[in-house]
């Protein structure tokens, strides 16, 4: 069985800041072979006690959430458990629990919201982001809102497709072809 404190510290001490939004297939095999097991625990229901507090609660979002995407790029288990983050995301904020929680490390109580299809749980991210992080909030609201833009243009994320298996529109296909999400925060920024 892993302990949350050893998805924390690896993910926040280890991986750091720095590390947690590269594509890097090093870590993508490490956080594999450390953590895939657990992962499918989780999947299966596992470490519901994690929930009870707000440190566990974070090392469960990190698993459920943040590490498939890690793991399984291009594969459509890189989603599978995005329900299940989501859900266990809103239930801790509604407890305050990310409020416990030091940025930056915060932002991953949020991040379920932002994979989120929904654009309710979009617009929730982008206001959770500028009341609750306001030291490392801006760093992420540039994407917040990109993703928000996403939902809003489409209802889904046309970069999941072909993962999923989905088909896509041509506007999706003309979207991903002229730089998809690149393009969506590139504009924001000139935006600005």
């Amino acid at each position: 069985m892993t302990a949350p404190e050893q998805i924390l510290e690896f993910w926040l001490d280890q991986v750091g800041p720095k590390g947690w939004y590269l594509q890097d297939e090093t870590l993508d095999q490490q956080i594999r072979e450390q953590f895939l097991g657990a992962w499918e625990d989780a999947c299966e229901g596992r470490y519901s006690m994690w929930l009870t507090y707000p440190s566990g609660a974070l090392a469960y979002l990190i698993l459920t959430d943040q590490f498939p995407r890690n793991m399984f790029r291009e594969d459509p288990r890189a989603f599978a458990a995005d329900a299940i983050a989501c859900a266990v995301a809103k239930s801790a904020i509604k407890q305050e629990y990310d409020l416990k929680i030091d940025e930056p490390a915060r932002q991953f109580f949020y991040l379920p919201l932002m994979h989120s299809e929904n654009l309710e749980d979009q617009e929730r991210c982008v206001r959770l982001l500028l009341e609750r992080m306001p030291k490392f909030g801006p760093a992420n609201l540039l994407h917040a809102r990109a993703h928000r833009e996403v939902i809003r243009a489409f209802g889904r994320f046309p970069y999941r497709n072909a993962a999923l298996g989905r088909h896509s529109t041509a506007a999706e296909m003309d979207y991903v072809a002229s730089g998809g999400y690149g393009s969506t925060v590139r504009v924001l920024q000139a935006a600005e």
